[in-house]
């Protein structure tokens, strides 16, 4: 997977937004938190991960209305769809000075092309001791959806299915897409909004 770096400037992955206001108090102690229990920068990574994918509920899996965005909102409720997951795992890994930002794939919504298509937000996070960028998904594991922390070869939740049209669009972009953002704060109802509210393109 050739990942594209959307700026050359490592900095822009590091930044802090509206969306990724890792200058939270919970967002700081719970860094601070794992980054105290962690062996070195990967384990850190690793744990902030698996924090973010096991310990914050998708909206979807547990049928919630409540829209969440930002990373201290997703915190906070300890929930949100992958768009907002995505924003508190960043915040992460950038309070703790690690080059992270934003990758999409278009996917359908259900099973098969009929149900539409939708945008799906996961991270990618520079790893410094191997030079490289890697992707990470922390939407949530259930039946059927299976992503894990890998060095060596993708585990993402979705596999590209391109008989069905899907893509992954392999640009690591420095800020959330400006569409998934106006999806959440323009929609009150979180289920609908999943149903027929999310960016079918970026």
């Amino acid at each position: 997977m050739n990942l594209i770096c959307e700026s050359q400037v490592v900095d822009d992955y590091l930044t802090m937004t509206a969306e990724v206001d890792y200058d939270h108090l919970l967002i700081a102690e719970l860094t601070s938190k794992l980054a105290a229990s962690s062996q070195d920068q990967v384990d850190f990574i690793k744990q902030s991960y698996e924090y973010v994918r096991d310990q914050i509920d998708h909206s979807w899996d547990i049928q919630s209305s409540r829209i969440t965005c930002s990373a201290s909102e997703t915190l906070i409720h300890n929930e949100g769809i992958c768009y907002a997951k995505a924003n508190l795992l960043c915040a992460m890994l950038r309070r703790a000075g690690i080059p992270s930002g934003f990758c999409y794939q278009r996917l359908t919504i259900g099973d098969t092309p009929d149900t539409g298509y939708c945008i799906h937000a996961l991270n990618a996070v520079y790893i410094q001791e191997l030079r490289t960028w890697i992707r990470l998904d922390a939407r949530g594991n259930k039946p059927g959806i299976h992503a894990e922390f890998s060095l060596n070869e993708e585990r993402l939740a979705f596999p590209i299915r391109k008989d069905y049209d899907e893509a992954d669009y392999l640009t690591i972009y420095k800020s959330p897409n400006v569409k998934t953002i106006e999806a959440l704060k323009t929609n009150s109802n979180c289920i609908n909004m999943y149903l027929h509210g999310l960016p079918d393109q970026l």
